[in-house]
């Protein structure tokens, strides 16, 4: 009841989207991307959410969107709040907010190198993270093909056949057929 009475009160203010309870002390709720920044500053410094949890993306494909997930939690109440954002796919681009909190930026340049979504202003966003020299699309959208990139870039080598997992066991347990 707590999470939907904090819904209520910030959706005539901030034009909230939908509202998911998944318990008593999380919840998850859409916002439209131009309205996150002012919830986050607010939900931060009036509400107590003051812990940056995590930042992360889910790439709807088929939708052509990215869904932005940020997971604050109020470590006094013991509360979690998640906020989604939906932003296109394509020149996808998301105001930073590492201004509120500093560690955003560290999740943001991880999401600009393996979804390809840019914040500007954020800093060191364009230097190499996780992936140096990455020259391919961002592995971790949905249309980037692992097992296309690894036939092009690696040989195969002795001892990495792929084995229908029942036959191997049943090899390993019985002997030869």
């Amino acid at each position: 009841m707590v999470m939907q009475a904090l819904y209520d009160t910030l959706k005539p203010r901030f034009l909230l989207g939908e509202f998911t309870k998944q318990r008593d002390d999380l919840a998850f709720i859409t916002v439209e991307a131009v309205r996150l920044h002012a919830l986050l500053r607010h939900l931060r410094d009036q509400e107590g959410f003051t812990h940056l949890v995590l930042l992360t993306a889910v790439d709807w494909l088929e939708d052509g969107q990215f869904q932005l997930t940020y997971l604050l939690n109020n470590r006094a109440k013991r509360q979690d709040v998640g906020l989604r954002v939906l932003i296109a796919r394509d020149n996808a681009t998301m105001e930073s907010i590492h201004d509120l909190w500093a560690a955003a930026a560290t999740y943001q340049r991880e999401l600009r190198e393996m979804f390809g979504i840019d914040f500007p202003d954020s800093p060191r966003l364009h230097e190499d993270f996780i992936l140096e020299g990455w020259q391919d699309i961002p592995p971790y959208r949905r249309d980037f093909d692992t097992l296309k990139y690894a036939q092009e870039n690696y040989r195969d080598r002795p001892g990495r056949e792929t084995r229908d997992p029942a036959q191997h066991m049943k090899q390993q347990l019985y002997g030869e057929d």
